[in-house]
This record gives C-alpha cells, sequence and structure tokens, in this order.
C-alpha cells in the first residue's frame, strides 16, 4: 500500500501485513472497505460489532506526543474531566503540551449526579481544583458526552471557534472522548457513531479529523493512559461496573470503629478510630457495597472474593493481585476520591485505613457534594 488509509474508528493507519499491530485490516476487507467507502481496521470492526478488542502494545509516548502537536496548529482545545474521576481525569501538564493555545473543560457525566446535587457549588469546586492544579480555562461547562440536551453551551463555543481555527478534543481514557465526538457528528448530520468507542484505554490510536468547514475541524485525539487509574487493573467487563452509566443512588452507613465497608472486591475501607459516624458513598449503582467487623473482613476477602465481592470476576482474581492498605486521617465533610472509582464522604474526623490495588491514586479533597 503507498496510500495511507485511516481507519474511521481509531485513526491508525490501515495496514495488511501484520496482524496484531494498529490498523490491521485482512486485503479481502480492505477491497470491500473501499468499495463501500468506510473503513474500520479489524479491531475496531470486531468491537463495533462482536464487543470484543484486541490489546496492542503501544507506548504512552505515542500519545503524549500527538498531543504536543497541538501547540504547531491554530486550534482551540476542550479538554474533558470526568465528574466521577476529577483529579485523576486531569491532564497537569497540558499547558506544556499545547502551548499558549487558549482551552476549555468540559466535566462530564453530570446528569449522572445526584438530583440533589447543587451544580452551580459543583462548578465552584471544579474551578478551584482546576486552580489549584495550575490549570486556567477560558470557560468550564458542565454537561453529558451522551445526552444532546446538555451540550448546547459547548456546541456554541465550537461553532465559534471552529470558523477561524481546528477545535481538538483531549482527555485522559475512559472521560468520554469518542462519545462526544459522535454526538457532536450526529448533530452536524454526519454518521452515527464514526469513531469506535469502548470503556478500554487506549481506543483512539492518532488523530482523527471531523471536518465543520471546508477549512477547519474537530479534531479527536488518543486518550492519555494515567497509570493510577484503578481502569488499568480491570478488563472491560469488569469496567462495566465500575463506571457509572446511570444516576447515582447513593449508599449512607452508620458505622463504629473496627467496622469495615468493601466496595465490591477492588477496595476496603477500614473505620480504625473516631466517633460513630455516617459513611457516604458515591460509586456505581452496579457495585456491590458489604459492611462486617473489621475482625473478619481478612478472612471474608479470601471467602467471596470473585463471586460476592466482584470485580474482579472470579478468573481473573489471580491476574488481579492484592489490595495494599494505607492508613488516612479524613476531617468532617471531607471526601476521598479513588481515581476510576468514585469517591466516599464522612461528617466527623475519623481514621480510616484504605486498602486498594498499588499504585491507584487517590485525592482527599473538600466534599463535593
Amino acid at each position: 500500500m503507498t496510500e495511507m488509509i485511516q481507519c474511521v474508528g481509531c485513526g491508525a493507519i490501515i495496514q495488511t501485513t501484520e496482524v496484531d499491530e494498529a490498523g490491521y485490516l485482512p486485503e479481502s476487507a480492505l477491497r470491500k472497505g473501499l468499495e463501500k467507502g468506510t473503513l474500520y481496521c479489524q479491531r475496531c470492526f470486531r468491537l463495533r460489532h462482536y464487543n470484543e478488542l484486541k490489546d496492542l502494545n503501544i507506548s504512552d509516548d505515542v500519545f503524549l506526543n500527538r498531543l504536543s502537536e497541538i501547540a504547531e496548529d491554530k486550534a482551540f482545545v476542550v479538554s474533558i474531566i470526568d465528574i466521577f474521576d476529577v483529579e485523576g481525569s486531569l491532564i497537569h501538564g497540558l499547558p506544556r503540551f499545547i502551548g499558549n493555545q487558549p482551552f476549555i473543560v468540559f466535566v462530564n457525566k453530570v446528569d449522572l449526579l445526584p438530583k440533589s446535587t447543587n451544580l452551580k457549588r459543583v462548578e465552584h469546586w471544579i474551578r478551584r481544583i482546576l486552580k489549584e492544579n495550575g490549570l486556567f480555562p477560558n470557560d468550564v461547562i458542565l454537561g453529558s458526552a451522551s445526552k444532546n440536551h446538555t451540550l448546547a453551551a459547548l456546541r456554541t463555543v465550537i461553532e465559534k471557534e471552529s470558523k477561524h481555527r481546528n477545535v481538538y478534543i483531549v482527555g485522559v481514557t475512559n472521560v468520554g472522548k469518542s462519545t462526544l465526538i459522535n454526538n457532536l457528528i450526529a448533530y452536524y448530520g454526519g454518521e452515527k457513531e464514526v469513531i469506535t468507542t469502548s470503556n478500554h484505554p487506549g481506543t483512539t490510536l492518532d488523530m482523527i479529523r471531523v471536518p465543520v468547514n471546508e477549512q477547519y475541524a474537530i479534531i479527536d485525539t488518543p486518550g492519555i493512559i494515567h497509570r493510577t487509574q484503578l481502569g488499568l487493573h480491570l478488563n472491560r467487563e469488569e469496567l462495566k461496573m465500575v463506571l457509572p452509566s446511570k444516576l447515582m443512588k447513593p449508599t449512607t452507613f452508620q458505622l463504629n470503629p473496627n467496622q469495615t465497608i468493601f466496595i465490591g472486591g477492588i477496595a476496603r475501607v477500614d473505620f480504625n478510630k473516631g466517633e460513630r459516624t455516617s459513611f457516604t458513598f458515591y460509586v456505581s449503582n452496579d457495585m456491590y457495597l458489604h459492611r462486617t467487623k473489621t475482625e473478619n473482613a481478612d478472612g471474608f476477602y479470601q471467602a467471596h472474593i470473585g463471586e460476592l465481592l466482584q470485580p474482579p470476576f472470579k478468573e481473573n482474581v489471580d491476574s488481579f493481585g492484592t489490595l495494599s492498605p494505607r492508613t488516612i486521617q479524613l476531617k468532617a465533610d471531607q471526601d476521598i476520591a479513588i481515581s476510576g472509582l468514585g469517591w466516599f464522604t464522612v461528617n466527623q474526623d475519623v481514621e480510616i485505613v484504605l486498602w486498594i490495588p498499588k499504585g491507584v491514586g487517590i485525592s482527599i479533597r473538600e466534599s463535593i457534594i
């Protein structure tokens, strides 16, 4: 092949020789795709039609190098963050990659927050977190990448900026970049679900251009993989349980010291010291929360990991590894967020022991709700 052709799903260059590399497509499928005018690599085709995703060994540098190309363009940047993983989805070095290009922050999945949530307070809270991390966007917009009616403000910005520059959509894995792009494509009259979407890190492998006018385009970029995200320890089916997809229903426990809460089999919270207090958990409704005495917690975990306590699923327990403990002091009305899982909050000063996979990031912060 002399002409380079991109997969419209993930952006990889189509090739017909290396089965285990990005962009592979059998020669026969290539000919059929050329006739139809739409080409998906084998990896995207199987993900879209059979819900199967083949893992690829791609260096993190590939994603970061693509992001740094924005600084050389005439660009406007939309940085997406996940309301359920704010600290874990921030691109802390964003100005280093995009140079002096203007940017806004789009906060995704706010439609899944409890109905009683004060969104003005959430926006103020987000702006403070961004400032603390050295990020100063032109604006902060709350919405949902999958809900068209929440995107009016974002579309207004995109329509204005795309008249004189490219608009890049950037973010870490699992924040909903490709879902947002697909929604924009459908809104502007293009084919729905052109771009491959999944909850698996690294689906978009290269820049994907969606022309808005004769000169400029909306451009989807590869998701940056943060090694502190819980999702890297789980497979796709396990991730479906962890990532919220419905309106969240917080769960509150009145706990005494020496009691433990399991969040599936992926996290454990031991109430070590303090007065009887409320622990409220903001995690996916599909996650099973179980209370037990701390003295029984080790045995309970060993007996039920992979079955009652899941994820991980039983067949993946060995590869999942073990939970590592960390003693933490929490003040009243503080959250502790676990990257890629959600958060919980307490209403009095307490000492806890948090057990999570080694390397998964946590943040202690003022309560968001």
